[in-house]
């Protein structure tokens, strides 16, 4: 992995914490539910570098948050790895084989079910046992989940939209040799 990689990678993971905690300081409509605003960097790294990238990004967030809020290899951090490692390989296989088809709010949605999906089921297998408040639960969860996927592709298309500016007028402006230096 090239230098220019692990910088990109790090900046990418420090702006995901940042609005991961961010979003801590946001009263959630139900205590244990989060917005899921990190995942717009991962949605927008996974378009700009690939699943490698975005992987790497879940993977250093979920580890780096668990540790800061002291809830490293508790079932928070069990859920929110799972969670994320799902949709994030979800979201991959979906932008890699219908990236045609689905724009960022479509790869966005089917992140955020995947990301549920996966908790309510891990919830199910490792800690609750009882299919009923799993299923009592599902539907706000889904729905919950639906609306925070809308706004994450959306936002990571706007972010997407405002790169792709910069880099077009980059393109056709480009820096001299001097101006590089400075």
């Amino acid at each position: 992995m090239q230098s220019q990689d692990r910088l990109r990678i790090a900046i990418l993971a420090a702006y995901a914490i940042g609005l991961h905690g961010l979003e801590r300081m946001i009263p959630a409509p139900v205590p244990w539910l989060r917005f899921g605003f990190a995942n717009i960097i991962t949605l927008t790294a996974l378009i700009l570098y690939g699943l490698r990238v975005a992987m790497t990004i879940t993977l250093i967030r979920v580890l780096i948050v668990s540790l800061l809020t002291g809830s490293f290899l508790g079932p928070g951090f069990v859920l929110s790895l799972g969670g994320g490692v799902a949709s994030t390989l979800i979201m991959g296989g979906a932008y890699s084989l219908f990236s045609g088809i689905f724009s960022p709010v479509g790869i966005g949605l089917i992140g955020a079910m995947a990301h549920n999906l996966t908790q309510l089921s891990l919830a199910y297998l490792l800690f609750i046992r009882r299919i009923e408040a799993i299923l009592f639960v599902a539907p706000l969860i889904l729905f919950l989940g639906i609306i925070t996927g809308l706004f994450n592709g959306m936002a990571s298309g706007l972010l997407l939209k405002k790169l792709g500016e910069k880099i077009t007028v980059t393109q056709l402006n480009p820096k001299t040799k001097e101006e590089e230096k400075i």
